[in-house]
C-alpha cells in the first residue's frame, strides 16, 4: 500500500538497498540552481539537488550511528546536478545516498590473515624468473663481439 513516489516514506521509515530503516524526519532536501550553460532557461529552474540525511536522528543502531560518524561525521549527502531535470537529480541523488548510508554501514572486514605462498607457487614463480632471465639473455650481443 506504498505510495508510487520512491521518496515518500511508507510509514514514516524508508529503507536502503540492503534494508536498513531510515526514519522520514532524518532527511532533508534542497533544490538548488544548476551551473553550466542552459539559456534563460537554466537561470530559473532549480534543478540541482542535494540531499542529506541526519545521522542521529535515522534511527539506525547506535553502532551503526557510531561507524557512519566517525567515517563522514553527523550529515551523509549526495548531490546531482547532472540531468535537466529536478525529478531524476532527485532519483540519482537519493539513489547515491542509501547506496553511501548502506557502505557506511556495513561493519568492516576482518583483517586478513597473513599466508605464506604453498611450495609449488614458489616453485612456479622461481621457474618463470628462470625463464625471463634466459629470455633476456638470449637478447644479448654476444661478449667477444664487439
Amino acid at each position: 500500500m506504498g505510495s508510487s513516489d520512491p521518496f515518500e516514506p511508507v510509514d514514516g521509515v524508508h529503507r536502503t538497498p540492503a534494508g536498513r530503516r531510515i526514519d522520514a524526519v532524518a532527511i532533508t532536501w534542497v533544490a538548488t540552481r544548476s551551473g553550466g550553460p542552459g539559456g534563460q532557461h537554466a537561470n530559473t529552474s532549480d534543478t540541482a539537488v542535494t540531499v542529506n540525511v541526519e545521522v542521529a536522528r535515522s534511527g539506525l543502531p547506535d553502532v551503526v550511528q557510531a561507524r557512519i560518524v566517525a567515517a563522514v561525521g553527523p550529515v551523509v549527502s549526495a548531490s546531482s546536478s547532472g540531468s535537466r531535470s529536478q525529478w531524476r537529480n532527485r532519483q540519482s541523488a537519493w539513489r547515491a545516498a542509501l547506496e553511501r548510508l548502506d557502505e557506511l554501514a556495513a561493519p568492516p572486514a576482518p583483517p586478513r590473515a597473513r599466508t605464506r605462498p604453498s611450495r609449488g607457487a614458489r616453485e612456479d614463480r622461481l621457474r618463470e624468473k628462470h625463464q625471463a632471465s634466459q629470455r633476456k639473455q638470449s637478447r644479448r650481443k654476444p661478449s667477444g663481439d664487439e
